[in-house]
């Protein structure tokens, strides 16, 4: 009896193209490559949505602005990001996840790119002087392969800017990230940034075009509370050095 063949990619039959254009799965494995030399794939085995824990975020601690609870803004966050994953591909969306040092952003957007890697989408997760690093490269860089980088920041259908506002910035980065934003709402691909910056100081930081469009096509979702990391010490005073 005749046997369909069983490709890994049932989009391109595992030939790397789809219409003679580079199939998802060739940009995935490109992007793999980017992380070769990181510890992401060990930190997603570990830090997914099976695994975030509402625990950490209390009923009983009230933000000033919102008049909501810790954990309700958790819960709010939690459903927003996993509609994200579930829906992503057949909705456009952007995400920003915004909160003080420790409250579980970094935590939710690898709970994303989890998801998303493991359903075979391209995903670029980078820390804010990553990206600018990976744009200077682009723009003035000599070597081939980090221009390559720099050129799948605009290809990938993910790419999550963690803790943005913590690098050095100047009219330069504001510039480059105005146009990596603009970039990828232009191609429809989803992006993802979190950060420790309140929205008033984020728009003093990158300028007023950024700040308004990302009011304009991004989710915004706020989180409140206690340091997850400090109350991991308190629990189990051996869990951290």
């Amino acid at each position: 009896d005749y046997l369909e063949p069983d490709y890994e990619c049932p989009d391109c039959q595992d030939t790397g193209y789809v219409d003679g254009r580079k199939c998802r799965c060739f940009q995935k494995a490109e992007i793999d490559l980017l992380y070769t030399q990181s510890n992401l794939t060990d930190i997603l085995k570990s830090e997914n949505f099976s695994t975030f824990r509402m625990d950490y975020y209390s009923s009983d601690y009230i933000d000033a602005v919102s008049h909501k609870s810790s954990l309700d803004m958790a819960k709010e966050a939690f459903t927003v990001c996993h509609s994200f994953s579930d829906h992503f591909g057949c909705e456009f969306q952007n995400l920003l996840i915004s909160g003080s040092t420790g409250v579980g952003k970094t935590f939710l957007t690898h709970c994303i790119a989890r998801e998303l890697m493991d359903r075979i989408h391209s995903v670029i997760y980078v820390t804010s002087s990553q990206l600018f690093d990976l744009l200077g490269n682009r723009e003035f860089g000599t070597n081939q392969q980090d221009r390559q980088a720099g050129a799948l920041l605009d290809d990938c259908e993910l790419l999550i800017i963690d803790d943005l506002g913590t690098e050095l910035t100047n009219s330069f980065i504001s510039t480059q990230l105005f146009l990596c934003i603009n970039e990828r709402l232009a191609r429809r691909k989803s992006t993802i940034i979190s950060t420790n910056l309140g929205l008033n100081v984020f728009r003093d930081t990158y300028s007023e075009r950024v700040f308004s469009r990302i009011t304009s096509s991004y989710k915004m979702r706020k989180f409140f509370g206690d340091d997850i990391r400090i109350l991991k010490k308190l629990k189990n005073p051996g869990s951290l050095s």
